[in-house]
């Protein structure tokens, strides 16, 4: 068997005077944890924790170069005054002592500089602002989710100070003093950001600057003010800092946005200034549209291709961007495409990434599902937290201690709860026994990775582990207190998921009306003969289908040309479940209404992957209906109540997307029984993957 080795991707690589130990960057991410400008032990500890994981270069998130003025956050690091500088060389030095180096980016924020707006300062922008954003996809975001997003600028309106030469002189000699510091510092680099709405990127393009003096009106223009603060620094620290530029190889969603052929030409200006590198990024204009298009995409590989047009202009390294796996990265710098590869939330989920790349053991690096939980928290001026990766922010929960006394655990449940406490388990030293009801691992979540297809990575990493740490599982096997009995164990784990029980009202129990978990079971094949019954000859072929492959990709993909069902499905319960269903179901050709009894659509999806699925849903023509009353089910039709109108729809499949709870009564049973028991994931409390893997730490990192 070949081990797989990634041999561009770790080579050693160079920037300006700055050498790395290979081609792997974490990119800058906003971690809000620095208290009134000073970087504080949780922040080191979290750059040092990738930095020790064999990242080749750091780069810190963004850091305000006059702070307080012109930042995003409070919690933000500052670079204007000497007394940063203590907060930032420990940062250095303790970066240093891994092999890694440390980049600092510098910014002004601009225009979204909440600071500014809280303290009641208007901010700095080319001109006053002629448009606004579409703000509907708010409709989704519950009262406390706006309070939050208010609460960032203390609920004030912003208002917009045109820059004047006296201000933009101030800003290049500000920007110079902030280089000056992190020189001093003992930082390695200094990333000067012109992209993502702050203030040079937004001089840089035709929607946000309208001047007509010689920084505005032509790409020339637009981009001198990047190029004298980039100028500014050269001179000042070029000696001692590498300086990387941030630019978008494209701006998403409103016209008069950076188009790849300016942000060429604006490369080729920024080296000519003095850049030792360019880093390609991209940004979505509208946060509440269009946030996943840009800065932070769901699409792999979103940034290649611009960052490759780039490079073929500029003689300097670039650094690509934009969910760069492994692979991807690898065949990219092999071919010459791209010289760097930033790797962001997946540095999130698995610190350890560039290690496990270079032990030539890439199977064992923990997946980013692509969830955007961690970025959602940017919102609300708070810390990021990972949805598998509960270390993040908490980085002493690693490495995990040994157990002071091996035991026999039993998990029930082989879904994210119950395989990420055995792993957990396993690896401080337990024997775990897995025991499953079904013929596969996975759970829900091999269900979930029909609509969710990241979900598949996270599959396919925890049966690696399951594999590598030679955990015993018992598939078709159900588990009673007489089955646990016979296996003695000292302690016993359920996580055998959530219930989903049929609809209340009206007609909720005609054979056309489906569940999540008779839907999951039709889909497996795992139906029994009362569940099969109603749709035998369409989802049961599916179902026998999928129990041959197992492969969620396979049916995924196969169900594009053939889905034995009825044309017309009614999916009631518009929440995260519900929502990626009735999209999943429309993709593939199916007249979907989608019926919700309250307002928020895809709860509890973070808010930008939810505001960009209610989008997807609706271009896939799904029909949505918000605050309904379901009066009746029907054999071929669902009856509801919206407003004062009664309305149907047809439907030859109703699924019953709503209800789900939490029950574990195999606990109860086992606790009367004599057993020791502890209930984890969805079985305790729902909260999908992020809840059972969070969950499973509270409790496999203390027996």
């Amino acid at each position: 068997m070949t081990t797989k080795t990634f041999p561009h991707l770790m080579a050693p690589g160079r920037i300006g005077p700055m050498s790395t130990p290979n081609r792997i960057v974490l990119p800058a991410m906003d971690m809000n944890v620095s208290e009134h400008g000073e970087i504080e032990q949780t922040e080191i500890d979290h750059y040092v924790a990738r930095a020790a994981g064999g990242a080749g270069l750091i780069i810190t998130g963004a850091c305000a170069i006059a702070f307080p003025y012109g930042a995003a956050s409070m919690k933000e690091p500052g670079l204007s005054e000497d007394k940063f500088i203590p907060g930032l060389k420990a940062l250095a030095d303790a970066v240093h002592k891994t092999g890694s180096k440390l980049c600092v980016q510098s910014t002004h924020h601009g225009k979204v500089a909440r600071v500014d707006t809280a303290n009641g300062r208007a901010l700095l922008a080319p001109n006053q602002p002629d448009y606004s954003y579409n703000m509907s996809a708010l409709a989704d975001s519950t009262p406390a989710e706006l309070g939050k997003m208010g609460a960032a600028t203390g609920g004030k309106q912003s208002s917009y100070k045109e820059m004047s030469s006296d201000d933009i002189s101030w800003l290049v000699t500000t920007w110079a003093d902030a280089a000056e510091r992190v020189a001093k510092a003992g930082a390695d680099a200094i990333e000067i950001h012109v992209a993502h709405g702050y203030i040079l990127g937004v001089f840089l393009n035709q929607c946000d600057n309208k001047r007509t003096d010689e920084y505005g009106g032509s790409l020339t223009n637009r981009a001198r003010l990047a190029c004298d603060v980039i100028s500014a620094v050269k001179a000042r620290v070029g000696d001692r800092l590498a300086i990387l530029v941030r630019v978008a190889g494209e701006e998403y969603g409103q016209e008069g946005g950076l188009t790849l052929a300016e942000a060429i030409e604006a490369s080729t200006l920024f080296e000519q200034a003095g850049a030792d590198a360019i880093h390609v990024t991209g940004w979505g204009r509208n946060p509440f549209d269009n946030f996943t298009d840009g800065p932070l995409p769901s699409k792999v590989g979103a940034y290649l291709e611009n960052a490759a047009e780039i490079k073929k202009h500029v003689s300097i390294p670039v650094i690509a961007v934009g969910r760069m796996l492994p692979d991807i990265s690898e065949k990219a710098i092999a071919e010459g495409r791209i010289d760097f590869a930033a790797m962001g939330r997946q540095l999130l989920a698995d610190p350890e990434l560039p290690n496990k790349l270079r032990d030539g053991k890439p199977e064992q690096v923990r997946p980013c599902i692509n969830c955007y939980l961690c970025v959602a928290e940017n919102f609300f001026d708070d810390t990021p937290f990972c949805a598998v990766n509960p270390a993040l922010g908490n980085e002493a929960l690693l490495p995990l201690k040994p157990a002071s006394a091996s035991k026999h655990i039993v998990v029930v449940g082989a879904g994210p709860a119950g395989l990420e406490s055995a792993r957990v388990l396993t690896e401080r030293g337990h024997r775990v026994t897995v025991i499953d009801k079904s013929d596969r691992l996975g759970g829900t979540m091999w269900f979930s990775t029909m609509t969710t297809p990241d979900n598949e990575r996270l599959l396919r990493w925890f049966k690696s582990e399951v594999k590598r740490l030679r955990i015993a599982v018992k598939l078709n096997t159900v588990a009673t207190v007489e089955s646990i009995r016979a296996l003695n164990p000292d302690h016993v784990i359920v996580a055998t998921g959530a219930v989903r029980p049929k609809p209340d009202f009206p007609g909720g129990d005609l054979p056309n009306v489906q569940t999540g978990d008779t839907l999951r079971a039709m889909m497996l094949g795992t139906a029994t003969a009362q569940e099969a019954g109603a749709v035998l000859s369409t989802l049961g072929k599916l179902g026998r289908l999928s129990g041959v492959t197992k492969s969620p990709e396979f049916v995924r993909q196969f169900t594009k040309y053939w889905l034995p069902m009825g044309k017309d499905v009614v999916v009631i319960g518009g929440s995260l479940v519900g929502l990626e269903l009735a999209e999943f179901l429309a993709e593939r050709g199916r007249r979907v209404t989608l019926l919700h009894e309250s307002q928020q659509l895809g709860l509890p999806l973070a808010m930008p992957r939810r505001w960009t699925a209610v989008k997807d849903a609706q271009s896939h023509g799904v029909k949505m209906h918000r605050n309904v009353s379901i009066d009746r089910i029907t054999p071929k039709s669902v009856e509801w109540t919206e407003g004062e109108a009664v309305l149907s729809a047809p439907a030859d499949m109703v699924v019953y997307a709503d209800g789900t709870t939490a029950a574990a009564p195999l606990a109860s049973e086992l606790r009367e029984a004599g057993f020791t028991a502890d209930i984890i994931g969805d079985a305790g409390e729902v909260n999908y993957i992020h809840g059972a893997i969070h969950s499973s730490w509270n409790i496999s990192t203390t027996l």
